[in-house]
């Protein structure tokens, strides 16, 4: 079996058909020079048989690793769970097509004991290091042992509480240290040697990510998106950086133009002294745009530049996830950012007056979206709002209260649209986000996967709303001072990121003008038909 080498001068363009697009788009970014870290990747064809338990699938894979690790050892100057100069690396999913947070990834892989040590001794940091071995702790047990994320969550809520922090990213080494045992306590009845084993943490992980392609989620969003026809994941393997390195470190995710309204502007999301699953998973917010100007002055620019970049060599929007460590600024993936219908046109039109496609190319992009119904849609006269959030997928929701994706399903097919709100995005709830009139949760960045999801799928959708306090048990939340119980009506704003106790009045708007302007592209290319025909003229 053939692995892929990207970085180190060693970079291999492959197609994402054999290496997954978010390994074909790294190595792509590599060869134009951009900050990317040295990886390799296990292919696509091999996911089947892993998956199916094949011996001979499990011996290419033990060997694949070998030899990457020791290419990523000769790129880096590292050794895997070396006790000196340690190197960790991040376990990631690609398919072919897109599927943001679908599948599963593992973080600071490595991270042994030893490399505990090794990282105190190569840093000077016990904080980074130990914080590095309880994030491992939670990836490695969730997604690889199948471990229930609420007990890693009570750990930390209770050691938090105990030393008076405002979080975790206010605990010092010494707490942190204690995290980390705790944290193994709920490990190593489960971890079958692999705790101190830094290869059998990147087998046990190489074979949990491929085995996430048959997820329950994985697989309602292939058949949402008719996605059915893709072979498989790949696996790709990539040298670590520490965005929880401290305040001059940080993880996001940046649009190169908003995915919401299709505005030509950068929308960035980062959360400082934070790893990439901090921002994508939806459990945390983004910090405030003035903290990161103070934090890392340079970084906005120098992303600016890269995001020209790529859209200039992608000929698309964009949507990058990065790193900065200390200040220094590295790029983990691009892919065609998705978008809402509305963002979509505009996009296009947008694409084609600076030169990026052909009108040709437009009209192919926006050909699944039915324009007679394009409209945007606003409220009238709804006065205050019940509560703010961040808007992160534009448009108008009214519907009925729900509080997970099985209420969701239930109460929609009453006929009633369903609002579905929850504490944090988790793209665990994909099959509610299909059936909901709009999205709300309670944390979360404009950048995390869900949104993502909310966004292709066309559903308006507000994160970060702090002020809504969700009660499973009891089917209700508090919503500021109101009291909001399952069933009951709310309308939700998705661009100012509004929510609304009741059933608000709407208003729409057709936006004539780009309507137009594809139509009279259609006329030349000689297909306009008689739908988009119809939606030009009214």
């Amino acid at each position: 079996m053939h692995i892929v080498r990207i970085g180190a001068e060693a970079t291999e363009l492959r197609p994402a058909e054999e290496i997954g697009a978010k390994a074909a788009n790294l190595a792509r970014m590599a060869a134009l020079g951009l900050p990317v870290l040295p990886a390799f990747v296990l292919p696509v064809k091999l996911c089947a048989d892993i998956i199916a338990g094949h011996a001979h699938a499990e011996r290419h894979l033990s060997d694949g690793l070998k030899e990457g690790i020791a290419f990523l050892e000769s790129a880096t100057g590292r050794r895997f769970g070396d006790r000196r100069l340690p190197l960790l690396v991040s376990v990631r999913s690609g398919a072919a097509r897109s599927m943001p947070g679908m599948l599963d990834t593992v973080l600071n892989v490595g991270c042994t004991s030893d490399a505990v040590h090794g990282l105190i001794r190569a840093t000077g940091r016990p904080r980074l290091a130990w914080d590095c071995r309880r994030r491992f702790l939670e990836s490695f047990g969730e997604t690889v042992l199948g471990l229930d994320a609420a007990a890693f969550a009570a750990r930390i809520s209770e050691l938090v509480e105990a030393e008076g922090a405002e979080n975790d990213r206010a605990l010092d080494s010494e707490a942190l240290e204690r995290l980390a045992g705790d944290e193994q306590s709920l490990v190593e009845d489960h971890a079958d040697g692999w705790l101190e084993d830094a290869v059998a943490q990147l087998e046990a992980a190489a074979q949990a990510v491929y085995r996430s392609w048959t997820s329950e989620r994985a697989k309602t969003y292939r058949k949402l998106q008719q996605l059915e026809g893709l072979q498989g994941t790949a696996v790709t393997v990539q040298a670590m950086v520490f965005g929880n390195g401290g305040l001059a470190s940080g993880a996001g995710v940046a649009f190169s133009r908003d995915p919401s309204t299709g505005a030509p502007r950068p929308m960035i999301d980062l959360v400082l002294d934070a790893q990439g699953e901090d921002v994508v998973s939806g459990r945390r917010s983004p910090d405030a745009e003035d903290a990161i100007v103070r934090a890392l002055p340079r970084t906005e620019a120098e992303l600016g530049d890269i995001l020209k970049r790529l859209e200039r060599e992608f000929c698309d929007v964009q949507d990058v996830e990065f790193t900065v460590e200390d200040g220094r600024l590295w790029i983990l993936q691009t892919r065609a950012a998705k978008r809402t219908p509305r963002a979509a046109v505009r996009i296009a039109i947008d694409l084609v007056h600076e030169g990026l496609i052909t009108q040709d190319e437009a009209l192919e992009r926006i050909a699944g979206i039915d324009l007679a119904s394009l409209a945007a849609t606003a409220l009238v006269c709804a006065g205050e709002p019940a509560a703010i959030g961040i808007g992160a997928s534009g448009g108008i929701g009214v519907g009925r209260a729900v509080f997970d994706a099985e209420s969701a399903q239930r109460l929609s097919a009453t006929g009633d649209p369903v609002i579905l709100l929850r504490p944090d995005t988790s793209t665990a709830d994909v099959a509610g986000f299909a059936v909901a009139a709009g999205i709300v949760t309670a944390v979360g960045a404009r950048t995390s996967h869900a949104a993502l999801v909310a966004r292709q799928m066309g559903k308006p959708c507000v994160v970060g709303c702090h002020a809504l306090k969700i009660d499973p048990v009891a089917r209700q939340a508090q919503l500021a001072d109101a009291t909001l119980s399952e069933g009951d009506w709310i309308t939700i704003e998705g661009d100012a990121g509004q929510l609304y106790l009741g059933r608000c009045r709407t208003v729409e708007t057709r936006p004539d003008a780009e309507l137009a302007e594809i139509a009279k592209w259609q006329s030349q290319a000689g297909d306009l038909d008689p739908p988009a025909r119809a939606a030009a003229a009214q």
